[in-house]
């Protein structure tokens, strides 16, 4: 029976269309157009208007209408012969026609109108960029001028989670500061001459860095000996003075002012704008501890029969309590009020000494680690499982100088950092060479090979909201 054949017995009074060549009657399906003419097709068929309706269109009626329709049942008798070549029984439907250009430039007008409408709304979207790293943050900034705006929103930036953004560190041939990005590309993520502070301070010095918070020490013109204590955010820009360290004595209740020395920093990574700055006043049997939430100086006091001096630069914030490795051989804990004071042991193994000792948090736990020169130089690193048991779990051991692939001895090996969220340690030989190891896969990576970077304080990048009193 040709296309668009009448009616009969077998006629299209019930099938619309003949049956496909190759197929059983109960298989008989048409072909699918091929995609693209399949999206068109249908989204002219669907919105073709009904025939004699008002505003209907001939011309696309006539161009969406398959070829050879009509009648009641949209059949005609034929009006052209069988395609030259084909039998009778393989007489195939030809794919529908394409659509003048005007008519496809409405549809995909539509269409994308249509997508826009079930678009995230903007409120949602921000709440899921707020939960995205910073890094990845930065990446989608490329994707259009929208996302550039979205990920730029400053209501974004400070309530997206950070990672590990680099290291503060002094210059190689002088005193000034320089920041060395984690991946070791581009320019620096903030600027290491603080400029914000250098408006109003002649010149300064970072001695801490705690997260995204540096402690440093400012000198005003004219000033030679006498300095402020800043603690500032260097992504934002913001800082706070710290006022001066004054307690009334208690025999004759004068006024005593106290010039700080030793200055240590800590702050906690759910609330990176709220920070503790703690200063031995005489040794460790007396401090006084700065709380950002109270805005001024706690005096208190350790009262121990031994002396102890802080082996180390080296401080960590952890569970709401200051960590110092000290020179007999343990770590004092105490808590932000002075009121609770804790000695955790160290290792066994482990002997407290500057440049080989120190101490880091990863993944919310103390970590300690040990470089023995007498056993050349392994390097051993331990981590306090159970915090309030002070046992300690060797976690890994490695040889320093293969890392280096040297057998020179007397070299000055460092490892100077772990990193916060991996199983990721940092090491300098001191002279030309710092390195990433992996305690998981045991790779080396180079960070620097021409002695520009030789270990520094490592920074997380942070746009919290700053410190009403802040400048």
């Amino acid at each position: 029976m040709p296309p668009g054949g009448g009616g009969g017995k077998h006629g299209s009074t019930k099938h619309d269309h003949p049956p496909v060549a190759g197929l059983r009657r109960d298989e008989d399906t048409l072909p699918r157009p091929t995609p693209p003419y399949e999206v068109v097709a249908r989204e002219l068929l669907r919105r073709r208007p009904s025939r004699g309706s008002a505003g209907a269109d001939p011309r696309v009626e006539k161009e969406a209408m398959p070829p050879g329709g009509g009648g009641q049942h949209g059949c005609t008798k034929q009006e052209h012969p069988p395609a030259t070549g084909l039998r009778r029984g393989e007489d195939k439907l030809p794919l529908p026609t394409l659509p003048s250009p005007a008519i496809t430039t409405i549809v995909y007008q539509r269409r994308k109108k249509q997508q826009a409408e079930v678009s995230i709304p903007e409120g949602p979207l921000m709440e899921i960029l707020s939960r995205v790293p910073y890094k990845s943050l930065c990446r989608f900034t490329c994707v259009s001028s929208s996302w550039l705006a979205l990920c730029s929103d400053p209501d974004v930036r400070k309530r997206s989670p950070q990672g590990l953004s680099g290291f503060f560190h002094k210059h190689r041939h002088g005193n000034g500061l320089k920041f060395h990005n984690l991946s070791g590309r581009g320019p620096p993520l903030v600027d290491p001459s603080l400029p914000f502070i250098l408006r109003v301070y002649e010149r300064f010095m970072v001695v801490q860095c705690s997260g995204s918070l540096l402690l440093c020490e400012c000198w005003k013109p004219a000033e030679r000996y006498e300095f402020d204590l800043v603690v500032c955010n260097p992504a934002t820009q913001k800082w706070t003075v710290l006022p001066p360290i004054e307690f009334l004595d208690e025999e004759d209740g004068d006024l005593v002012s106290f010039r700080p020395v030793d200055v240590y920093l800590g702050s906690a990574a759910a609330s990176p704008t709220c920070f503790v700055v703690l200063v031995p006043l005489h040794r460790l049997h007396d401090v006084a501890i700065y709380s950002s939430e109270t805005g001024q100086w706690t005096r208190s006091g350790w009262y121990d029969e031994e002396d102890v001096t802080v082996a180390t630069a080296e401080c960590v914030f952890l569970k709401g309590f200051m960590h110092l490795t000290l020179d007999e051989s343990f770590i004092l804990a105490v808590d932000t009020k002075g009121e609770d004071w804790r000695r955790i042991p160290l290792p066994g193994d482990m002997e407290p000494s500057y440049g080989n000792t120190s101490m880091g948090q990863s993944r919310g736990l103390l970590h300690a680690w040990y470089i023995d020169p007498d056993e050349d130089y392994q390097l051993s690193v331990w981590v306090l499982k159970d915090y309030d048991s002070d046992r300690w779990r060797l976690k890994h051991t490695v040889d320093v100088l293969e890392l280096f692939d040297t057998e020179c001895h007397g070299k000055f090996c460092e490892m100077f950092a772990i990193h916060p969220e991996r199983n990721l340690i940092y090491i300098t030989n001191g002279e030309d060479t710092t390195l990433s190891y992996d305690m998981d896969s045991q790779k080396v990576e180079a960070m620097c090979t021409s002695g520009e970077f030789l270990g520094g304080l490592p920074y997380i990048a942070s746009f919290a909201e700053w410190l009403p009193d802040a400048h």
